[in-house]
């Protein structure tokens, strides 16, 4: 794999990075092999930052401000004095068939999402509109029901339960992303969780890139899209993603000139790169929890004084300090630090004594009779580390021995998804900055909540809080509701994320990110070589950006 990476002949001494940088090409390590590209069937990280490049939502993010919303396929939208109803006026823009963009693809991208068969895991995000839930749960087939429709061709209109001034922020999340109405039937129908539509000789996208090479666990590369309707403001030519979960080989091709962008960097030499690569070593504020969920049907996890037990006995200011070591902050709650005027809960501090107690109540004194169980994480030295870590923890507070089991990222999410686990490593990234983008995956059934926990009181109270009147009490309601959640522990929180990676410095256009989502189309190298969108009978002109920047939105 190493050896297809480079974009130089075998003869070069030049480095592939100042090749590509030269050629306006970016080479991101992305972490692990994405799923697939089908917005409405995905869920990670790593598929985010392609799907992104090739798809674009009505809204889209700013460059560097998480809480703006910038204009994407809608130009421009307004709201009632109630924050219920939006309208969304959509610009002209096309497909990469040539098919327009209207709103009718939108309103039937959104059923698709809520299509029970399709199984969209983030399905119950839509049900912040007006009749969404009951479509998704079958209580009515009729999708005329639901609170979105197409005034005209360019006129989406969209009904909520209640007021919600955050709306345009969630729309920039991928699962909002519209799909090609005529290239999904084309392939399959509309709940056909088998549809190849968004295979590579078969996508159709309308971002500023266009899938261009899928050569699995090798590389994505997308190229520039002529037809999207901003290609003026994209200055890359390219962008090549690499499935590297060995951060230890990511390294090697970062520093050996083979990628400008690294997924992570293994916690031992954060400290080391600080102090020698101080303008490539990044460390930024994300929002983000890392935790454990744990299988409540399982036993001994079924009693939730043995999931309290595990959860009191960690120390995780130890954790970030000697093993993370990337300035995390221990999680003692599920919303993590950075929502503005929701600070984290303070359930899950450590407290050895009182996990000890609560472990001998649950009978198993001083650990004995703990039957054998394992943490599932997925293949990555990270996990592995930060699972050792609560391993040797759990022996020294609880007395009990847990076992380490680490899958493939395609095996680990199926196995999730099955519940085949007892306790699997997790991390939940925010897809907006609200404290709901975090507690609505908790709820009773929903696609992303595996642990099998459910309780009315807190499914209720997610439900009231989209109908709340104002902000205050809409808070008080996700806390109340946290504080449920956190008193049943069916998830082990360990610690507020930061985003840790390197970066060349040659990358322009990249600014710190709470939600780390960079809009692709405003990045470029110093002194690259642009190529001039096409136009009908002229060729490609060559356009200079030593002295360019990133535009503003």
């Amino acid at each position: 794999m190493l050896l297809g990476l480079g974009l130089a002949s075998c003869g070069s001494r030049e480095p592939a990075t100042d090749i590509a940088a030269r050629e306006g090409i970016l080479l991101w390590g992305n972490g692990t092999e994405p799923k697939g590209l089908d917005p409405h069937l995905v869920t990670g990280v790593p598929e985010n930052h392609i799907i992104s490049s090739i798809i674009e939502g009505l809204i889209a993010y700013h460059p560097d401000n998480d809480m703006i919303p910038a204009p994407g396929m809608a130009e421009r939208w307004e709201h009632d004095p109630a924050f219920t109803v939006w309208t969304f006026h959509l610009r002209d823009a096309k497909w990469t068939n040539g098919d327009p963009v209207l709103a009718s693809d939108f309103v039937y991208s959104w059923q698709r999402a809520l299509t029970p068969e399709l199984g969209n895991q983030y399905a119950e995000i839509f049900y912040i509109m007006k009749g969404a839930e009951a479509f998704n749960k079958v209580e009515t087939k009729d999708f005329r029901t639901v609170g979105v429709k197409a005034l005209d061709s360019k006129t989406l209109q969209v009904t909520l339960n209640g007021p919600a001034p955050y709306f345009p922020n969630m729309l920039k999340h991928y699962s909002w992303f519209p799909v090609n109405p005529r290239a999904v039937e084309a392939y399959g129908s509309i709940g056909d969780r088998q549809n190849s539509w968004s295979k590579l000789e078969n996508f159709v996208g309308n971002g500023p890139f266009k899938l261009k090479k899928w050569a699995t666990n090798q590389e994505i590369e997308v190229v520039r899209n002529p037809t999207y309707w901003d290609a003026k403001t994209v200055k890359l030519n390219g962008i090549r993603f690499f499935p590297i979960e060995n951060a230890g080989t990511e390294e090697v091709m970062f520093r050996g000139g083979r990628l400008h962008l690294t997924n992570t960097v293994l916690n031992e030499k954060v400290p080391i790169f600080k102090k020698k690569m101080p303008d490539q070593m990044m460390i930024e504020p994300y929002l983000g929890n890392y935790y454990y969920k744990i299988n409540t049907e399982r036993k001994p996890f079924d009693d939730p004084r043995v999931r309290k037990a595990l959860t009191l006995a960690i120390d995780r200011q130890l954790l970030v300090d000697k093993v993370t070591k990337g300035g995390q902050l221990p999680a003692t709650g599920f919303v993590p630090a950075g929502v503005p005027g929701y600070p984290p809960s303070d359930r899950a501090a450590f407290h050895p004594d009182e996990a000890r107690k609560l472990l001998a109540e649950a009978g198993y004194p001083n650990g004995k009779g703990f039957p054998k169980t394992e943490i599932l994480v997925n293949t990555l030295e990270t996990h592995r580390q930060i699972a050792e870590a609560l391993q040797a923890m759990w022996k020294k507070n609880l007395n009990i021995h847990i076992g380490i089991y680490n899958q493939e990222w395609k095996v680990y999410l199926d196995n999730m998804k099955g519940g085949n686990y007892d306790m699997a490593r997790a991390g939940w990234i925010g897809d907006y900055v609200d404290p709901s983008s975090f507690l609505n995956i908790m709820t009773t059934g929903n696609g992303n909540n595996d642990t099998n926990w459910g309780d009315p009181r807190y499914d209720a109270l997610i439900d009231d809080a989209q109908r709340a009147p104002d902000e205050k009490t809409r808070f008080a309601m996700l806390r109340e509701a946290e504080q449920i959640m956190m008193d049943a522990m069916p998830i082990i929180p360990i610690y507020f994320y930061t985003r840790v990676y390197l970066k060349d410095p040659r990358l322009k256009g990249w600014h710190p990110k709470l939600l780390d989502n960079h809009p692709v189309k405003y990045l470029y190298f110093d002194g690259q070589r642009v190529t001039a969108p096409k136009t009908a009978g002229s060729a490609p002109k060559p356009v200079s950006t030593a002295s360019a920047t990133a535009p503003a939105q």
